[in-house]
């Protein structure tokens, strides 16, 4: 009687969970890069909320302008991150399993924060390209979804904010890690390319940009993004 071959799927699963591991550092690597960038949206998502403060002035329009677009890099980054784990949680990967599911209230809270960032940013690529002075219905889009935008992703902040210090940690000791934590390379490529990748952007809106801050001058009663 011929032996039958042993199956190569458990082979060829562990080589993928090998290579997904040198890549990006398998559930570690995944959280280890979602802190990264999540610490570097909340310091320019708190610097663009104070340019809507002094949002009449001309450099502070160009500004916000500016990081509102270069934002989307990181923040493409920040939902893939989490993207990622919510997949790989829900197609029954062992190692994402081991780990356990988000708090329910991230759960609950995850698809708002989602739908209103894209919208907020949608909204507000749209008005930038349509220029200073622009009526109709995506400028008050803009708003509502930006009001919402503001208490939805704030109870999110709050929420992470008590894991704020590991983060800094984890962000502050990831040389010293890279031994024991591999696909340190992968995740500094694709940090990298996020923030590349939103100033390229805003560069090629740079026309729109300076639209709007010369529209400033000479009707600064019709720049209203608050």
């Amino acid at each position: 009687m011929a032996l039958s071959e042993p199956s190569t799927a458990p082979q060829a699963e562990a080589t993928r969970s090998r290579v997904q591991r040198m890549l990006g550092g398998g559930t570690s690597g995944n959280q280890q890069l979602t802190a990264t960038v999540g610490l570097i949206l909340l310091v320019l998502f708190l610097v663009l909320m104070a340019t809507i403060i002094w949002i009449g002035s001309n450099t502070m329009l160009w500004l916000h302008l500016f990081l509102g677009v270069a934002l989307v890099g990181p923040v493409v980054l920040k939902l893939a991150s989490t993207g990622y784990r919510f997949t790989r949680y829900y197609s029954s990967n062992a190692a994402y399993r081991r780990k356990g599911p988000p708090h329910l209230v991230m759960r609950v809270l995850g698809p708002f924060v989602i739908l209103t960032t894209l919208g907020v940013f949608v909204t507000g690529l749209l008005l930038l390209i349509a220029g200073p002075g622009t009526g109709g219905l995506v400028p008050e889009l803009h708003k509502i979804i930006f009001y919402v935008w503001i208490g939805v992703v704030g109870l999110h902040v709050l929420w992470h904010l008590p894991e704020l210090p590991a983060g800094i940690r984890a962000v502050r000791s990831a040389e010293q890690r890279t031994r024991d934590l591999p696909g340190s390379r992968g995740r500094s490529v694709a940090l990298l390319a996020a923030l590349a990748g939103g100033l390229v952007l805003a560069l090629i809106f740079l026309p729109d940009i300076h639209s709007w801050t010369a529209g400033l001058a000479f009707h600064p009663h019709t720049i209203n993004l608050n």
